[in-house]
């Protein structure tokens, strides 16, 4: 069902959970399908291949992988166990290029209908501007579970052709079993992707105080680059465990044998207070706000 189906079998009528469905539906299908996206997620399937091909070319040339402990976290351990490339390229990725993706989808959420002039049709059907701000916010979010497993999966592909597969040795130095470390490697990637919520509402928010979907999404990774900045200046220390980035990393920690959860959980509580407090913002906003467009 296109969107333009949903929209006209939702016109005339009191919104229900499956006009509801249908829309969030139509959102995710638009969402994927635009070039947009389909770049974005080109990029971060390409990063774990580059990675890889990197690796292995630097050993069979003699040298250790990792250039003597630089690079990503556990890229030393990747010509050992294939797996352990998944956790490299997540490491690599989640501190620009994931939600560098996550802000783009985000920032054109709102502020792309509104340019694109669909935004007023879309409130002309029954669906209310909080339930589309909320079927909206559930599209970013699904793309940032959508972004993280393609990362997850080129990794895992690619670490099974160029490197063996087998046990793996923790943070810890504990040995467990390739199952243990395949199930580690998902919950990685849902942490990560949980990781990027307050990125989605930071976004969404931006997203509804304009009507340019360019100057949304470049505001929204221009705050992501300032954060970070921020996040590495040692005379800021003070407020750096309060920014959504800070604890990003952490995901590591599930590598541990026993797994700290420490920096885990105050990664999740952060994030979700940053998407209490910008979907809230995003909320207020966009049911205030002038629909001309």
């Amino acid at each position: 069902m296109s969107r333009a189906d949903v929209l006209q079998a939702g016109a005339g009528r009191r919104p229900n959970p499956l006009w509801t469905l249908g829309l969030l539906r139509s959102e995710l299908v638009t969402t994927v399908r635009r070039w947009r996206t389909l770049a974005l997620l080109g990029v971060l399937a390409a990063v774990p291949v580059l990675v890889g091909i990197a690796v292995k070319i630097e050993t069979r040339g003699g040298g250790p992988a990792g250039g003597g402990g630089e690079g990503p976290a556990f890229i030393s351990q990747i010509t050992n166990n294939g797996l352990f490339l998944v956790f490299t390229a997540l490491a690599a990725t989640l501190p620009f290029f994931l939600p560098m993706a996550v802000g783009v989808v985000a920032g054109d959420a709102i502020a792309g209908e509104a340019g694109a002039g669909t935004l007023r049709y879309l409130l002309v059907a029954p669906a209310g501007r909080t339930r589309l701000l909320f079927t909206k916010y559930a599209t970013v979010l699904a793309f940032c579970l959508l972004a993280t497993l393609v990362v997850a999966v080129s990794a895992l592909l690619v670490g099974a052709l160029l490197f063996p597969l087998g046990e793996l040795t923790t943070i810890s130095g504990t040995r467990i079993s390739f199952a243990e470390g395949l199930g580690r490697a998902l919950l990685i990637a849902l942490v990560v992707a949980a990781s990027l919520v307050g990125v989605a509402a930071l976004g969404l928010f931006v997203s509804t105080l304009t009507n340019s979907g360019i100057a949304a999404m470049a505001t929204t990774v221009g705050l992501l680059i300032t954060v970070q900045i921020v996040d590495q200046i040692p005379q800021l220390h003070a407020l750096q465990p309060y920014l959504f980035p800070h604890y990003w990393l952490s995901f590591a920690d599930l590598m541990r044998d026993p797994v700290y959860w420490d920096d885990l959980v105050k990664n999740l509580g952060l994030q979700a207070l940053y998407a209490a407090v910008f979907g809230a913002a995003a909320w207020a906003r966009f049911t205030a706000k002038d629909i001309n467009a």
